[in-house]
């Protein structure tokens, strides 16, 4: 190979199209002139976010991938160089200084290919973003998201925080205010609110109503600022209500009984008719269209005692053309009763027909709601409508087990929720207790809700007689875990 000498300095080099060596190409030729050596990163100390311009703000670890993006976009004219290779520069944290190392391939004179290796040093300033400004304005909320159950008992509320907590529907929310049956939640934008309203409506069957209010107008450019409000109602029913259905719909659902019985309450109504374990479900639209409400909520039901049972075999139930579906986990049997108030003192046996013939057995207690047309007040129009001659003594709602404070203590799961101070669902109720035993006795109700191993209590062995009755379904937490059917959930002490 031939050699030539450098046309600057003399040095003897390899041929290349500008006839001068690295050193002297350098002091001739500058690929990065036009790129800027010093830039501005703007930082939001409030919720730690960069400014990506025009408007928006994305969250970045120090010497991050995502970092390192956003840095280079600030570069102007980066693009009439080939860019090799990037990357950080140690600085001390609090520095407020970012510096990134490039290397960039470029065309010099002749069609010579230049590298060139420079540092940029980026300043980080402060400046508060709107969501921030907002929240820091007494006025900060753009949309409100309002939630109302007008209903006594608070299960349906309940399960409704786990739900928002398991899929973090409560991200961006910018506040919880706990108002008179129901929360209120505040939102920066109405594309947050928009977010929870599908939510709600994907998980509940509900409505709801939309109302803007105008703020302020800008007459030069056309512009208008809202508050936007949201009001959501949910289902005025709750799980083991008896409800009275009308009988239009009665009709639609398959001939069902118009007096039936609430089993689950998910993103629709599930009915029972505890007369012949027939089903249905009602979904928000229906339920709207046909309202009914609650004629018997769980505070109102009264225990009574299995005197006699006798099972009703399929071929003894009557059917009938389009009847709807049957329950396959039920068994319809013929049941006398009578109150535990009155056990011992009264011989008047009732006698009813149930859905809880496979769990419940002579000597059993039972809670139910029992229709004395001479002594109750039951001031519902689809009640008033029906057949006296057709109206059962005594519907039975659940098996009762008696006292469940011991199974209480011993149960080494809980919830998360959300921050006490933020909403009104007192977990020390009653409702709240009965919640739970309704996530033990359901698979399918707790298979929405994530759950926690309680590390302040240990399970240890106790006495069948320190738990009352030894039927009362206990379950632990890798039970729960398997009726999931989870394998990789990362257990942890809920906060």
């Amino acid at each position: 190979m031939c050699f030539r000498l450098c046309c600057q300095c003399g040095t003897l080099i390899e041929p290349n199209p500008s006839n001068m060596c690295v050193a002297c190409l350098r002091t001739q030729v500058d690929i990065t002139e036009g790129i800027p050596k010093q830039a501005t990163l703007h930082f939001c100390k409030g919720c730690e976010r960069y400014l990506q311009p025009p408007s928006e703000w994305v969250s970045c670890a120090l010497e991050s991938r995502e970092l390192l993006t956003l840095c280079l976009k600030k570069l102007k004219g980066l693009n009439r160089v080939k860019l090799v290779d990037a990357g950080f520069v140690w600085t001390e944290p609090h520095s407020k200084r970012i510096k990134v190392k490039l290397t960039v391939h470029g065309e010099v004179l002749g069609g010579a290919i230049l590298q060139q290796v420079f540092v940029v040093e980026y300043t980080v300033s402060h400046q508060m973003c709107e969501d921030c400004h907002r929240s820091e304005a007494q006025d900060y909320w753009r949309a409100l998201v309002q939630i109302r159950q007008k209903a006594e008992n608070k299960k349906t509320f309940y399960y409704l925080e786990q739900l928002i907590l398991k899929h973090k529907a409560h991200e961006h929310t910018l506040g919880i205010k706990p108002i008179h049956e129901g929360l209120d939640f505040f939102y920066s934008t109405e594309a947050y609110a928009r977010k929870m309203i599908d939510f709600l409506t994907s998980v509940l069957p509900c409505r709801y109503q939309h109302s803007k209010k105008l703020i302020s107008h800008d007459i030069h450019s056309n512009l208008y600022n809202y508050k936007f409000t949201y009001s959501v109602e949910i289902v005025p029913v709750s799980k083991d209500s008896v409800v009275c259905l009308p009988q239009k719909l009665t009709r639609q659902l398959g001939g069902i009984s118009s007096l039936c019985l609430i089993y689950r309450v998910t993103n629709s109504v599930h009915l029972i008719d505890p007369a012949t374990a027939q089903i249905a479900e009602v979904n928000s639209t229906t339920f709207w269209r046909y309202p009914f409400d609650s004629i018997c909520n769980p505070k109102q039901l009264t225990e009574y005692v299995v005197m006699d049972i006798e099972m009703i075999m399929d071929k003894d139930r009557k059917t009938f053309p389009g009847q709807g579906a049957i329950s396959n986990k039920h068994v319809v049997a013929d049941v006398w009763v009578v109150k535990s108030s009155e056990l011992g003192m009264t011989e008047n046996v009732i006698h009813t027909r149930t859905h809880l013939g496979h769990i419940l057995k002579p000597g059993d207690s039972a809670l139910g709601f029992w229709y004395a047309l001479g002594d109750s007040n039951i001031n519902d129009p689809n009640f008033e409508k029906l057949d006296a001659s057709k109206v059962p003594d005594v519907i039975l709602v659940k098996k009762y087990y008696g006292d469940r404070s011991a199974r209480r203590r011993l149960r080494n799961w809980k919830l998360k929720h959300l921050a006490e101070e933020n909403t009104n669902l007192n977990t020390g109720t009653n409702d709240y207790q009965e919640f739970l035993d309704d996530l033990e006795e359901d698979p399918t109700y707790r298979q929405n809700v994530n759950i926690f191993r309680d590390k302040s209590k240990e399970q240890t062995a106790v006495d069948v007689d320190d738990l009352g009755d030894e039927t009362i379904p206990r379950i632990t937490l890798d039970e729960m875990l398997d009726d999931l059917n989870l394998e990789d959930v990362e257990m942890e002490e809920a906060g």
